[in-house]
């Protein structure tokens, strides 16, 4: 599982904050500069761009994500979310499957026990935590696209029309035309053997040769 250490000592601007990046295109790279340009010029919000990262919205290059995209997507942010706190938070769900505001001793107690940290350092990664859920549905989750199934279908059916048929697979064996001949021979009734000898000689002159 994971649970990650970032946090946000400005946690109570993190619904502000999430706000912003809907509204605005996504950048290239998200810096700092990127920051002061969304109005977030405070150095305590240079803490953003690693949570943002822990979440899976940007690489660790800064670049923003496919989540990230698909966050900015209003009728779809609650369930990127949630996917994302799943992934940055998965110990947190294995004590409780939706965390509630009551099991805050619990959820601080496991961050303080899992990174070594103080009880503020505890809290506030608990409170960012909690400020997360507020803007996640953790009720839906993503499934296959329909389009990757249709992509999978035709890849299997491209396969099978590719694979040679039983009969293409067996050699053909070619018998070359001939003509067959029925000779029949009414031997006469005698007994003289020289007649007989007469007989297959000739047929071995003209037919057999």
């Amino acid at each position: 599982m994971s649970l990650t250490d970032a946090y946000v000592q400005v946690y109570g601007q993190i619904s502000n904050f999430f706000s912003k990046l809907q509204e605005g295109q996504a950048p290239t790279q998200f810096t700092q500069q990127h920051l002061k340009d969304l109005g977030f010029t405070s150095a305590n919000y240079r803490a953003f761009i690693p949570l943002l990262k822990a979440l899976g919205f940007l690489s660790a290059d800064g670049s923003p994500t496919k989540r990230y995209h698909e966050y900015r997507d209003k009728s779809q942010s609650r369930r990127v979310m949630g996917d994302a706190l799943r992934d940055a938070y998965g110990d947190l769900f294995v004590l409780k499957e939706k965390p509630k505001k009551a099991d805050s001793a619990l959820i601080e107690g496991k961050f303080k026990s899992t990174h070594n940290v103080s009880d503020l350092q505890a809290k506030r990664m608990a409170s960012t935590f909690y400020s997360l859920l507020d803007l996640a549905d953790l009720d839906t989750k993503s499934s296959p696209k329909i389009e990757e199934k249709v992509k999978f279908a035709d890849k299997e059916q491209k396969i099978e029309k590719e694979k040679p048929k039983r009969e293409e697979l067996t050699p053909r064996v070619i018998t070359p035309p001939g003509l067959c001949y029925n000779i029949q021979i009414h031997l006469p009734a005698t007994k003289d053997i020289e007649v007989f000898n007469a007989i297959f000689k000739s047929l071995k002159e003209h037919l057999l040769e």
